[in-house]
Protein backbone atom coordinates (compact mmCIF):
# COMPACT_ATOMS: atom_id res chain seq x y z
CA UNK A 1 0.00 0.00 0.00
CA UNK A 2 1.34 3.42 -0.91
CA UNK A 3 1.10 6.43 1.35
CA UNK A 4 2.74 9.84 1.45
CA UNK A 5 4.95 11.05 4.27
CA UNK A 6 5.81 14.72 4.89
CA UNK A 7 9.41 15.32 5.76
CA UNK A 8 10.62 18.60 7.18
CA UNK A 9 14.07 19.82 6.27
CA UNK A 10 15.68 23.24 5.82
CA UNK A 11 13.66 25.53 3.55
CA UNK A 12 11.10 22.98 2.32
CA UNK A 13 8.87 20.00 3.01
CA UNK A 14 9.66 16.88 1.01
CA UNK A 15 6.83 14.50 0.19
CA UNK A 16 8.10 10.94 -0.06
CA UNK A 17 6.32 7.69 -0.86
CA UNK A 18 6.12 4.98 1.79
CA UNK A 19 5.63 1.41 0.60
CA UNK A 20 5.01 0.17 -2.92
CA UNK A 21 4.77 2.80 -5.69
CA UNK A 22 1.43 3.16 -7.46
CA UNK A 23 2.98 2.25 -10.82
CA UNK A 24 4.39 -1.12 -9.65
CA UNK A 25 1.53 -3.32 -10.87
CA UNK A 26 1.74 -1.69 -14.31
CA UNK A 27 5.50 -2.30 -14.32
CA UNK A 28 5.06 -5.98 -13.45
CA UNK A 29 2.44 -6.38 -16.17
CA UNK A 30 4.72 -4.73 -18.73
CA UNK A 31 7.91 -6.59 -17.79
CA UNK A 32 6.21 -9.97 -17.45
CA UNK A 33 5.72 -9.95 -21.25
CA UNK A 34 9.43 -9.34 -21.89
CA UNK A 35 11.19 -12.52 -23.08
CA UNK A 36 14.38 -11.60 -21.21
CA UNK A 37 12.88 -10.68 -17.84
CA UNK A 38 9.61 -12.60 -17.66
CA UNK A 39 11.04 -15.59 -15.77
CA UNK A 40 12.54 -13.41 -13.02
CA UNK A 41 9.39 -11.27 -12.83
CA UNK A 42 7.24 -14.38 -12.37
CA UNK A 43 9.50 -15.59 -9.55
CA UNK A 44 9.37 -12.34 -7.59
CA UNK A 45 6.13 -10.69 -8.73
CA UNK A 46 4.74 -10.68 -5.16
CA UNK A 47 7.67 -8.53 -3.95
CA UNK A 48 8.42 -4.91 -4.83
CA UNK A 49 10.49 -1.82 -4.29
CA UNK A 50 9.40 -0.28 -1.00
CA UNK A 51 9.87 3.38 -0.10
CA UNK A 52 10.85 4.36 3.45
CA UNK A 53 9.53 7.90 3.26
CA UNK A 54 12.79 9.59 4.25
CA UNK A 55 15.22 10.72 1.58
CA UNK A 56 18.13 11.01 4.03
CA UNK A 57 17.57 7.36 5.00
CA UNK A 58 17.97 6.34 1.34
CA UNK A 59 20.95 8.65 0.91
CA UNK A 60 22.79 7.13 3.87
CA UNK A 61 22.01 3.57 2.78
CA UNK A 62 23.31 4.38 -0.71
CA UNK A 63 26.59 5.80 0.59
CA UNK A 64 27.01 2.86 2.97
CA UNK A 65 26.37 0.48 0.06
CA UNK A 66 28.94 1.98 -2.30
CA UNK A 67 31.29 -0.80 -3.52
CA UNK A 68 30.28 -3.40 -0.91
CA UNK A 69 27.82 -6.31 -0.99
CA UNK A 70 24.15 -5.94 -0.10
CA UNK A 71 24.63 -8.16 2.95
CA UNK A 72 27.62 -6.17 4.23
CA UNK A 73 25.79 -2.88 3.63
CA UNK A 74 22.77 -4.11 5.58
CA UNK A 75 24.99 -5.06 8.51
CA UNK A 76 26.73 -1.66 8.64
CA UNK A 77 23.48 0.28 8.23
CA UNK A 78 21.81 -1.74 11.00
CA UNK A 79 24.67 -0.92 13.36
CA UNK A 80 24.38 2.77 12.50
CA UNK A 81 20.63 2.63 13.13
CA UNK A 82 21.19 0.97 16.50
CA UNK A 83 23.69 3.66 17.45
CA UNK A 84 21.77 6.71 16.21
CA UNK A 85 18.17 5.58 16.48
CA UNK A 86 16.00 6.80 13.61
CA UNK A 87 18.21 7.76 10.68
CA UNK A 88 17.65 11.47 10.11
CA UNK A 89 19.81 14.53 9.51
CA UNK A 90 19.31 15.54 13.14
CA UNK A 91 20.17 12.17 14.72
CA UNK A 92 23.15 11.43 12.47
CA UNK A 93 24.36 15.05 12.53
CA UNK A 94 24.55 14.90 16.32
CA UNK A 95 27.09 12.05 16.07
CA UNK A 96 30.78 12.62 15.49
CA UNK A 97 32.56 11.34 12.39
CA UNK A 98 34.41 8.79 14.55
CA UNK A 99 31.15 7.54 16.06
CA UNK A 100 29.69 7.04 12.58
CA UNK A 101 32.88 5.23 11.50
CA UNK A 102 32.69 2.96 14.56
CA UNK A 103 29.61 1.35 13.00
CA UNK A 104 31.81 -0.25 10.35
CA UNK A 105 32.24 2.48 7.75
CA UNK A 106 35.38 3.93 6.25
CA UNK A 107 36.48 7.35 7.48
CA UNK A 108 35.72 8.79 4.03
CA UNK A 109 32.13 7.51 3.96
CA UNK A 110 31.67 8.72 7.54
CA UNK A 111 32.85 12.20 6.54
CA UNK A 112 30.43 12.24 3.60
CA UNK A 113 27.45 11.18 5.71
CA UNK A 114 28.25 13.62 8.52
CA UNK A 115 28.78 16.44 6.02
CA UNK A 116 25.40 15.87 4.38
CA UNK A 117 23.67 15.51 7.74
CA UNK A 118 24.99 18.87 8.95
CA UNK A 119 24.62 20.78 5.66
CA UNK A 120 22.05 23.57 5.49
CA UNK A 121 21.39 22.86 1.81
CA UNK A 122 18.01 21.15 1.26
CA UNK A 123 18.40 17.61 -0.01
CA UNK A 124 15.88 18.47 -2.71
CA UNK A 125 15.10 21.90 -4.18
CA UNK A 126 11.69 23.53 -4.25
CA UNK A 127 9.60 22.20 -7.13
CA UNK A 128 11.63 19.00 -7.50
CA UNK A 129 8.44 17.07 -8.33
CA UNK A 130 8.36 18.74 -11.74
CA UNK A 131 12.09 18.43 -12.39
CA UNK A 132 13.64 16.01 -14.87
CA UNK A 133 15.64 13.12 -13.43
CA UNK A 134 18.91 14.61 -14.72
CA UNK A 135 18.29 17.94 -12.98
CA UNK A 136 17.69 16.18 -9.66
CA UNK A 137 20.85 14.10 -10.13
CA UNK A 138 22.84 17.30 -10.73
CA UNK A 139 21.39 18.86 -7.56
CA UNK A 140 22.21 15.83 -5.42
CA UNK A 141 25.74 15.59 -6.77
CA UNK A 142 26.66 18.91 -5.19
CA UNK A 143 26.90 17.00 -1.89
CA UNK A 144 30.31 15.39 -1.35
CA UNK A 145 29.99 11.63 -1.51
CA UNK A 146 27.04 11.66 -3.89
CA UNK A 147 27.92 10.54 -7.40
CA UNK A 148 25.66 9.49 -10.27
CA UNK A 149 25.02 6.01 -8.83
CA UNK A 150 23.99 7.30 -5.40
CA UNK A 151 21.72 9.90 -6.99
CA UNK A 152 20.12 7.21 -9.15
CA UNK A 153 19.41 5.09 -6.07
CA UNK A 154 17.61 8.07 -4.55
CA UNK A 155 15.56 8.51 -7.72
CA UNK A 156 14.61 4.82 -7.66
CA UNK A 157 14.16 4.07 -3.97
CA UNK A 158 13.11 7.40 -2.48
CA UNK A 159 11.51 9.48 -5.22
CA UNK A 160 10.15 6.33 -6.84
CA UNK A 161 10.85 7.56 -10.36
CA UNK A 162 9.71 4.67 -12.60
CA UNK A 163 12.15 4.86 -15.52
CA UNK A 164 15.71 5.08 -14.16
CA UNK A 165 18.33 2.80 -15.76
CA UNK A 166 21.41 2.67 -13.54
CA UNK A 167 24.23 1.44 -15.75
CA UNK A 168 26.71 2.61 -13.12
CA UNK A 169 25.49 -0.26 -10.96
CA UNK A 170 27.54 -3.45 -11.29
CA UNK A 171 24.53 -5.62 -10.50
CA UNK A 172 22.47 -4.06 -13.29
CA UNK A 173 25.35 -4.48 -15.74
CA UNK A 174 25.92 -8.10 -14.67
CA UNK A 175 22.20 -8.82 -14.89
CA UNK A 176 21.89 -7.43 -18.41
CA UNK A 177 25.01 -9.25 -19.59
CA UNK A 178 23.74 -12.55 -18.18
CA UNK A 179 20.60 -12.09 -20.27
CA UNK A 180 22.44 -10.76 -23.35
CA UNK A 181 26.16 -11.69 -23.22
CA UNK A 182 26.89 -9.68 -26.38
CA UNK A 183 25.78 -6.44 -24.68
CA UNK A 184 29.17 -5.18 -23.53
CA UNK A 185 29.05 -1.42 -24.03
CA UNK A 186 26.79 1.16 -22.42
CA UNK A 187 25.05 1.80 -25.75
CA UNK A 188 24.43 -1.92 -26.27
CA UNK A 189 23.00 -2.29 -22.75
CA UNK A 190 20.78 0.76 -23.27
CA UNK A 191 19.43 -0.88 -26.42
CA UNK A 192 18.58 -4.04 -24.47
CA UNK A 193 16.77 -1.93 -21.86
CA UNK A 194 14.71 0.00 -24.42
CA UNK A 195 12.02 -2.68 -24.25
CA UNK A 196 11.68 -2.07 -20.50
CA UNK A 197 10.61 1.58 -20.85
CA UNK A 198 8.81 3.25 -19.12
CA UNK A 199 9.59 1.01 -16.14
CA UNK A 200 13.36 0.61 -16.20
CA UNK A 201 13.55 1.24 -12.43
CA UNK A 202 11.49 -1.90 -11.90
CA UNK A 203 13.65 -3.74 -14.44
CA UNK A 204 16.75 -2.81 -12.40
CA UNK A 205 15.05 -4.13 -9.26
CA UNK A 206 14.23 -7.45 -10.92
CA UNK A 207 17.79 -7.72 -12.26
CA UNK A 208 19.12 -7.23 -8.72
CA UNK A 209 16.56 -9.64 -7.28
CA UNK A 210 17.62 -12.32 -9.71
CA UNK A 211 21.25 -12.01 -8.62
CA UNK A 212 21.04 -11.61 -4.85
CA UNK A 213 19.27 -13.70 -2.19
CA UNK A 214 18.69 -10.50 -0.22
CA UNK A 215 16.33 -7.95 -1.85
CA UNK A 216 18.14 -4.71 -2.64
CA UNK A 217 16.89 -1.89 -0.44
CA UNK A 218 18.06 1.72 -0.09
Amino acid sequence: MQSTHIIGEPHCHVFMIVGRPEWWDDAVAHLSTDPLLSETVDLYRDESISGHGEIFHTLVRSIVGQQISVKAADSVFNRLEEFCGEISRISVGSCTVDEIASCGMSKQKSLYIHGIATSQTPLLPEGYEKMEDRAIINHLMQFKGVGPWTAEMILIFSLMRPDVLSLGDLGVVKGIQLLVPLAQTKVEMELVAEAWRPFRSAACWFLWRGLDPVPVEY
